[in-house]
């Protein structure tokens, strides 16, 4: 009988308290909550790891109604982090994912670098965050967010700010909205960021013909789901002949085979976001999905598939 492949990943190698997953398969930011009430539908045990919505240092209520509309091959969302506040999370959250054994990251978000500075040093020391993903890439708030984002020299500052704020490790969520994602990639490399998320949502908007309006209560909102799949690939694949450090997928992610390819691309773990929305436990699917290919191609370290496209690509 064949031994079971191993899918252990490292997402953290240079920083002192690492961060290491069973599994490469984890909740995007935004979409299971905190994942307390994902794990009331889902094994949340089994995933790599569960990346919590978009925490900021005060509450947020978020965007006007409507917040969501479909689109074609995917989703157009504007909720604008709402969220608890960083204190509530402290307070009410972390004392559940302590107890958890699957890793739980953060996302932060604030509209100046102080903001996420403070929110970094709350979550320093608190049992049951076990790292940080700094989002300088959401295009559904008006200050802050994606401004950090599109400058190179804004996102280092940033992430420099944050790493000097935290022990923890740090990945960096940057946006698709840029025109080149090597050169903001690069700079939260050399900034010191432990690892990078890509990607964030495209930019994008949707008109109701009827009542001869936006269809999102905030006009513009962010892609996600499947039509936004071929985008994150060619990112993942550029930024992974860029940095040395661990790539996140994400984007589209919808089954195995599209996790396989951003793995094959460059990426050390994917996230699956608006599949989830309508497969609650499309995660696990997935991960029965690769483990499945590695034993039927003989794999047996996910590591040996991380990049093999770029061998053969020009």
């Amino acid at each position: 009988m064949r031994k079971s492949p191993n899918l252990h990943v490292q997402l953290a190698p240079r920083n002192a308290k690492g961060l290491a997953l069973s599994n490469p398969v984890m909740i995007a930011a935004g979409i299971a909550g905190y994942g307390t009430e994902y794990a009331e539908i889902v094994d949340i045990q089994k995933l790599g790891a569960i990346v919590c919505k978009g925490t900021t240092l005060r509450p947020r209520k978020g965007n006007t109604q409507p917040r969501l509309v479909e689109t074609v091959g995917g989703l157009l969302n504007s909720v604008g982090l709402e969220n608890i506040g960083v204190d509530a999370l402290i307070e009410e959250k972390a004392p559940v994912w302590a107890r958890w054994r699957v890793p739980v990251i953060v996302n932060i978000a604030g509209e100046t670098a102080e903001e996420y500075v403070a929110v970094s040093r709350k979550l320093e020391g608190v049992p049951g965050v076990s790292g940080i993903e700094l989002n300088i890439s959401c295009p559904n708030i008006s200050a802050g967010g994606m401004e950090f984002g599109v400058a190179p020299k804004l996102a280092a500052q940033v992430t420099s700010a944050v790493k000097a704020a935290t022990s923890l490790p740090v990945i960096v969520k940057l946006s698709p909205n840029v025109t080149d994602i090597r050169e903001i990639a690069l700079a939260v490399e050399e900034a010191g960021a432990d690892a990078i998320c890509l990607i964030n949502t495209l930019k994008g908007m949707a008109i109701d013909i009827n009542k001869r309006k936006p269809c999102l209560g905030n006009t513009v909102g962010g892609v996600s789901g499947p039509v936004i799949k071929p985008v994150a690939l060619h990112m993942v694949f550029a930024a992974a002949r860029t940095v040395r450090i661990p790539l996140i997928g994400c984007g589209g992610i919808a089954c195995a085979e599209d996790a396989l390819e951003f793995i094959m691309a460059g990426a050390t773990a994917i996230q699956i976001g608006t599949a989830c929305l309508t497969s609650p436990d499309i995660c696990l699917t997935i991960l029965e999905g690769i483990e499945h290919f590695m034993r039927d191609k003989g794999v047996e370290n996910l590591t040996d598939l991380i990049g093999v496209a770029q061998h053969s690509a020009r």
